[in-house]
């Protein structure tokens, strides 16, 4: 194939690309697919300029409108924004602007989250809202003026405020789904038995794509905006003001974006955003890099369809194209049997996934998910990678449909599903399988937190018969650790130390170590406050009894009910005690002025650690939240404080510093 048919391949796959991703909304690959071939286009063009042609990808912003809606013509183009694929390149888009301006110097960037939404254009006269639009092709948009006026976050008119009002003002910005809106819209969307979104991008564009806005209304879309249009009637000097002057008028500006002095800041930025990516309470995957100065800008210029004094910095992808190469199923600590397939390796997140969660047999079904398919997965942070989509145009012949196994592939053992749950079960307790994971839960470090003891010597343990039960752990001794594999005298001496360490531990800690089904951290420390500590009052609580305590439901209260009516587990509590568990007393209660307030802490603190800083609220009465929500009373935010911090101020809670949290507990004593 001559260079000319490849250039003209590559053109026709991403257009098709381009348009199941904008118009459909049905992407068939991954973006970091669409990315490759994209730029493998760029270099054969760059090599090959004689061929570049007005309607290459290459030369294009996004995707024509959709023919249901009317056009708007920008009064400026919307440009897109060339790519930095890694820290070089940012720093080379830096030489690059050095070079233009013929002089070395501190360039003043602004920096950004680059949300993964929609970009559009809102269009202000005289202080009024009179019509949006999508970015379509860059010149003309889609008119969606009536589903944007259904976004509570943009204002119909502008605020007034000290900022003068310009008498045209247009306004970039980007919709999007927060991630907790984005599972609650789905979770609507399968109990209606319609399908569900891809990703919250696809979940923002079809939402503001619907030719009913009452439709549009009932979505939870959010907006940032970010960059100026056409404005008449008031000028800038920078960006930063400028957007200062936005959030005057009533605008949501984001929170994260910074003015830096320099590259090295900008890079730090950038590097710090990423590693922070799964914190923020919607999808990133990048940053954006804007020089700051206004003037300085028209010195540098743009390109046909890229300024020149912008780029995105883009983050490793989290989601990569791959094929299954088979399905099996695990059992976990609940007998709980869960469907994983097995990938064929590929690279997501800077990692190497070769597994992926397929949930249960429902989310099998539902997806369609066959072993020899071309599947989309994710994966963000810490989570275990999952199955996003199912590529069905590139399914092979001859699959077939996949059905869990009847019986536990472990121990044989029928496996059964209550009317209640969407998980196949286990309820063999002597199934090897469960006996791991109740062990690995038991010694994990916000239960017993048993250092020493990991998943591989657990494995080694029951394998061969050394422990079946957690009681177990307490009557190893030092020549059974010793001969295990990669176990030594030295490493078997320092776990059985962290072994008889951990017997004195706290109710909480105990009761979540059980692992009692439904009974998390927090509500183990809610039955430590109500029980004050005594695990012989706990074992013969009646229902009535724990269904009284507030934070306490009748799903835990019959769960706990049904953890004591079963004798192996009664046993195994009371050998805990036999072989030396003692339960410390609850911690004294200083004060009750904290009482029924609520406190997240974020980001790195300096003067508590987390757990110090959790306990002394909970010593004043007080509850320690791992999430913000409009209940939340504090956030105590420390250094690198991300989305929990976005949401406090969004939702209008207190934040403290931690010199002020320390300050309101001394107010408190």
């Amino acid at each position: 194939m001559n260079i000319k048919d490849k250039i003209q391949q590559l053109r026709s796959k991403l257009d098709e690309h381009n348009y199941r991703y904008y118009v459909l909304d049905d992407p068939l690959i991954s973006d970091a697919e669409y990315d490759r071939l994209l730029r493998e286009l760029q270099t054969f063009e760059e090599e090959n300029p004689d061929l570049i042609t007005p309607d290459s990808p290459t030369q294009r912003v996004g995707a024509r409108p959709l023919d249901a809606f009317g056009s708007i013509r920008h009064r400026i183009p919307m440009l897109s924004l060339a790519n930095a694929m890694d820290t070089n390149e940012l720093l080379a888009f830096h030489e690059r602007l050095i070079r233009r301006l013929g002089k070395e110097q501190i360039i003043e960037y602004i920096a950004e989250p680059k949300l993964d939404g929609l970009a559009v254009e809102l269009v202000y006269e005289n202080g009024h809202f009179v019509n949006g639009s999508t970015r379509g092709d860059g010149t003309i948009g889609e008119n969606i003026t009536q589903n944007l006026k259904t976004i509570r976050a943009i204002p119909l008119a502008l605020r007034s405020a000290e900022q003068a009002e310009p008498t045209l003002l247009e306004v970039r910005g980007e919709v999007f789904i927060r991630k907790d809106d984005f599972e609650a819209l789905n979770r609507q969307r399968i109990a209606a038995n319609e399908s569900v979104f891809a990703n919250p991008r696809n979940a923002a564009a079809g939402s503001l794509r619907q030719l009913d806005s009452n439709i549009t209304a009932t979505r939870s879309l959010s907006i940032f905006c970010y960059q100026a249009g056409a404005i008449e009637g008031l000028s800038f000097d920078t960006h930063s003001t400028f957007l200062a002057a936005l959030k005057d008028w009533g605008f949501p500006v984001n929170p994260e974006i910074k003015v830096l002095d320099g590259i090295e800041e900008t890079v730090a930025f950038h590097t710090n955003l990423e590693a922070r990516r799964n914190t923020l309470p919607y999808e990133i995957d990048g940053s954006v890099i804007k020089v700051n100065s206004l003037s300085l800008r028209d010195k540098i210029g743009v390109r046909s369809r890229t300024p020149r004094w912008a780029i995105a910095g883009k983050f490793k992808p989290q989601q990569a194209t791959t094929v299954i190469h088979n399905i099996v199923a695990s059992v976990g600590r609940t007998g709980a049997v869960t469907p994983v397939a097995k990938l064929e390796a590929v690279e997501v997140s800077g990692v190497t996934v070769t597994n992926a969660t397929l949930h249960n047999q429902d989310e099998i079904d539902r997806k369609d998910v066959r072993i020899g398919d071309t599947v989309i997965v994710e994966r963000s942070g810490d989570v275990i990678p999952k199955v996003i989509k199912v590529i069905s145009a590139k399914r092979p012949a001859g699959t077939k449909p996949y059905h869990l196994p009847t019986s536990c592939p472990v121990c044989d053992h029928e496996l059964f599903r209550s009317e209640d749950e969407v998980v196949y079960r286990c309820h063999n307790h002597s199934c090897s399988a469960q006996i791991k994971g109740h062990l690995q839960h038991f010694v994990s470090k916000n239960a017993m937190d048993i250092d020493g003891v990991g998943e591989q010597l657990i494995m080694q343990l029951v394998d061969r018969g050394l422990i079946n039960t957690v009681d177990d752990l307490f009557r190893l001794d030092q020549p059974t650790l010793a001969s295990l594999d990669r176990m030594g005298e030295k490493s078997a001496t320092n776990a059985l130390e962290s072994i008889a360490s951990a017997k004195a531990t706290t109710f909480a800690r105990f009761v979540f170590a059980l692992g009692i089904r439904h009974v998390g951290e927090h509500t183990a420390k809610i039955l430590e406050q109500a029980f004050q500590g005594d695990i012989g009052t706990f074992r013969v609580a009646t229902f009535e009894m724990l269904e009284s305590i507030d934070g306490i439901g009748p799903i835990v209260a019959e769960s706990i009910i049904r953890f004591w009516q079963d004798e192996a587990n009664k046993e195994i509590v009371t050998s805990c005690f036999e072989m030396g568990i003692t339960i410390q007393g609850l911690p004294e209660m200083l004060s009750q002025t904290l009482a029924n307030k609520t406190f997240v802490f974020t980001g790195s603190l300096e003067i508590y650690t987390r757990k110090m800083a959790q306990d002394l609220v909970e010593s004043r009465g007080a509850r320690a939240s791992s999430s913000v929500s409009k209940n939340t009373d504090y956030v105590v935010a420390g250094d690198g404080a991300g989305s929990k911090l976005a949401k406090a101020r969004e939702l209008g809670v207190k934040i403290l510093t931690e010199q002020e949290f320390e300050n309101l507990l001394n107010e408190k004593t």
